[in-house]
Parts: structure tokens; sequence; C-alpha cells
């Protein structure tokens, strides 16, 4: 019998270390709750290995972000317009870009195949011409020429964001029809990365020269959109305000020898929570930014941009979640202790693997038994599959379980780049299934509704990729 009074309950473990309940984790009758979904309740019907995507996050993070930006514009007296695009490389399933469209959202892609997508959307009536696509990334024949396509088939705020000067050359033999540009400028990295310049966009020093000899006197080429992606993500750096406050004097050096520019894309998404330990002041940094841009063009004598963001892990990171369940365990010296996980960290959450991201690491059930440190494996051959550190303690603790006990166990804000890293309904590690996808909605009456989306992942499915 567990005693109430003991404080060294994984119950109290997570009440003594974070502001809890938060973010929409709650705990009830030992069970784990996530906004309001029994995730025991959705175990015990679906079974584990499970990843779910809860769609009202989605919606509320763009409003929170929209929200933002319109207190901001109106505390600093901002004049551009603002759009939300949703940067479709995080993740290009159909319910999260059905979800992010009911929200009015524009969209930015990367690749030639993102436009397919994106006429799908189209002929469905998802997506209307008159939207904005920001089509960054470095230009293919094949993106060029689908690039080309769109703006003759009516997409007329199609803007085809140039990665380096050659590229104009490949858009004008591609099309005759007037097209909007956009220039992406490189940024300098952090001073601990392994590059001083990002391979990605143009040096600042050549886009005047570019616009100059190649776009002003062009008949069918505008260029209204300069682009910058900080890769360190929108902080509160010393890194990022210099990065923002260079980048922004660029857009007014292009904007007095172009008096058609009229945007400034940000690019670089806000903050996640990918721990329980931290807090963003998002508000904070949005009103900085607006600040900022404004202040600088007033000093330069230059017009506000419209401003567009290009939100993805922001967008889409907050809905998911993989749940667990620990089917052994493993003591191999004194001091380790491993509980293995029925699926693979390289199969379904390959960032911890490959990156060495976090996420929020909860248990779903037993709060009320005494918690141990513990490091999680996986079913693969690969020593390097397994997780042992969480964000903020640099060790995992999970509840003890005796012989007979059921422990499950979850991964949150696990909704970006997963699927698409790990190689979605492809060949994993050991062949290691991809597990049964579940969404998850509210209704008009505020009752949930469940779909499954995917069923877990069928040995014939791999045969027939393998030639069998």
């Amino acid at each position: 019998m567990n005693n109430p009074n003991l404080k060294n309950r994984y119950t109290d473990l997570i009440h003594q270390t974070f502001f809890f309940p938060r973010h929409g984790f709650e705990e009830k009758n030992n069970h784990l709750y996530f906004h309001e979904i029994d995730l025991m309740e959705l175990i015990e019907k679906y079974g584990t290995p499970l990843k779910f995507t809860y769609l009202p996050k989605i919606g509320s993070q763009i409003k929170k972000a929209r929200d933002y930006f319109e207190t901001a514009f109106e505390k600093h007296q901002y004049k551009g317009s603002y759009n939300y695009c949703y940067c479709t490389k995080s993740s290009h399933f159909s319910f999260v870009l059905k979800e992010v469209l009911k929200n009015k959202v524009d969209i930015e892609t990367s690749s030639a195949f993102d436009l397919s997508i994106v006429r799908r959307l189209e002929e469905k009536g998802l997506f209307h011409k008159s939207q904005f696509i920001v089509c960054n990334g470095f230009k293919t024949e094949a993106y060029a020429q689908n690039i080309a396509n769109m703006v003759s088939d009516g997409f007329n705020n199609l803007v085809c964001v140039l990665d380096n000067p050659e590229e104009i050359d490949l858009i004008e033999s591609k099309t005759t029809q007037p097209t909007n540009l956009g220039i992406r400028i490189a940024t300098e990295e952090e001073p601990n990365f392994l590059v001083y310049t990002s391979r990605l966009g143009m040096s600042s020093k050549k886009i005047v020269d570019l616009y100059l000899n190649k776009i002003k006197s062009h008949p069918n080429f505008k260029l209204k959109l300069l682009h910058f992606f900080v890769n360190s993500g929108i902080r509160d750096t010393t890194y990022f305000w210099s990065e923002l406050t260079r980048l922004v004097n660029v857009y007014c050096d292009v904007k007095e020898v172009c008096p058609e520019l009229e945007s400034l894309d940000i690019g670089g998404g806000m903050p996640i929570y990918t721990s329980l330990g931290v807090e963003f002041d998002y508000a904070y940094m949005i009103d900085q930014i607006v600040y900022y841009i404004k202040a600088i063009c007033e000093n330069r004598g230059v017009a506000e941009p419209n401003l567009l963001t290009e939100f993805g892990s922001f967008t889409v990171g907050e809905s998911g979640g993989s749940l667990y369940s620990i089917i052994g365990q493993k003591e191999q010296n004194d001091k380790e202790l491993w509980y293995m996980i029925n699926s693979s960290f390289i199969t379904t959450l390959p960032d911890t693997w490959g990156i060495g991201q976090k996420f929020i690491l909860l248990a779903v059930n037993q709060w009320d038994k005494e918690f141990q440190r513990i490091n999680l494996g996986g079913l693969t051959c690969d020593s390097q599959d397994f997780y042992n550190s969480d964000t903020n303690t640099n060790q995992v603790f999970m509840p003890k379980i005796k012989p007979g006990e059921v422990l499950h166990m979850g991964f949150f804000h696990t909704g970006a780049y997963q699927e698409s890293l790990g190689g979605y309904g492809g060949i994993q590690h050991c062949l290691i299934p991809a597990p049964k996808h579940i969404l998850i909605d509210k209704k008009e009456d505020g009752s949930l509704s469940y779909e499954v989306f995917a069923e877990e992942q069928k040995p014939e499915s791999m045969l027939n990729i393998l030639g069998y």
C-alpha cells in the first residue's frame, strides 16, 4: 500500500520540479491528462505504441501569434500588414494542412512537390489562388517549372524567393508571365555554429546589384519581398537582435532603390515548449520585433514593410504526442536501470536520436508510485536507440514498477518533423513498424472525436517495398 504522506512519489516529483498543471497537462486519479484527454483511456482503446494529433491546438497557436502581432501593431502604430504563413516542411499531412487552412493561413513551400500539394488543396476548395505562396528553397528545374506553371494558372500572389543569383535566369527561362520575386538574405550563423554564414540565401552585398542589373528593367519581374531565416529561431538573445537589426537595415538599403519592395519575411519560428521547466514571453518577443523594425525604418526614412512569418513547428509541434508501454526492465550494473519501450526512438522520434532533441516526457499512469532514475531503451539493436536525458534534470525519472504492473509513458509536443525525418510508411531500422496514428478533434458541443488516420504498419507493406 502506498503511503500518501511520502514525498518520493512520482506525482510529488512532478509537482515539486515544475509549475504543474500547465500547458494543458494535468493529473487526475494518478492518470495524465493532455488538454482534457484521458490518455489512459486512449491507450485502453487503441493500444500502444500510439501517435496522436490534437487538432484544436493548431488553430489556437495560430490565433495566439496573430493576437500578439495585432497588439504590437496597435501599440507601435505600425502601418504595415501581417500575414501568417505555415511552413509546410514541418508536417505535410493533409489533416495538418486542412486544419491550418481553416484559419485563413498562407503557405510557405520548400520544394517542387510542395506545390503539388497546394494545387490539390486549391482543387478541393481549401486554398484560394489569391492567397500568398512563398516559394523558398533551392530551385531545381522541376521546382522552377512548377512555379512558372502556377503563375500562368492564376496564382497571382505566389512569390518566388531567389536563393542565389543564378536562379533568376532559371525562372526567366520557364515563364513569360509577370512574376513576383523575393530574395533571401544570407544570415550570419551563431558563433558556435560550424560555418560563419548560412549556405542559404545570398550575401546582402549582392542584392542591390542583382536588382539593378537583372530585375529593375525586366518587363515581367517585380521584387516584392526580402526574406531572412535566423537558424536559432526567434529568441531573446544578443545574436537574434543583432541579426534582426542588420537585416532590417538591408531591407531599407534595397527599398531606397526599389520602390515596389513592400514585404519582409521574418524566417525562423518561435520556440515551442519541449520542457515544463521553461517559459517563453511570446508577447514581449513579438512586441520587440515590431518595435525594432518600426524604429529602424523611421530612422532610415523608409515606410515600414508588410510582415510575414513562416511558423512551422510553432504551428503544429505542440499538437502531437507519442505513447509507449514499458515491456521490460534491464539492470546492467549498479547504477544503470533500463526501461524498454515497445517501439524505437529511431523509428518514431528521430529528432531525439539524430540531433539530441528533448521533448516533454511524462508517465501516463502509476503517479502514486515511488520514482527512480532510469534510462529508456528502444527495440532496435542500435546502441544509440535510447533516451536518458531530460531538458531540465539531465536524467529521466519514472515510477517504480513491480513484475506484473503496467507502466505507460509519453513524449509530447512531437508534432513537427518526426514522420518526415523518420520516413513515414517506409523501411525503418530493424524493421520496427510505424505506430498507429489517431486524430483527435473537438465537436461543436465540446466533446472529443477520434479518428484512426493510420493503423500500425503491417509486414506486407515493408515486404512490398523490399521487393519480396
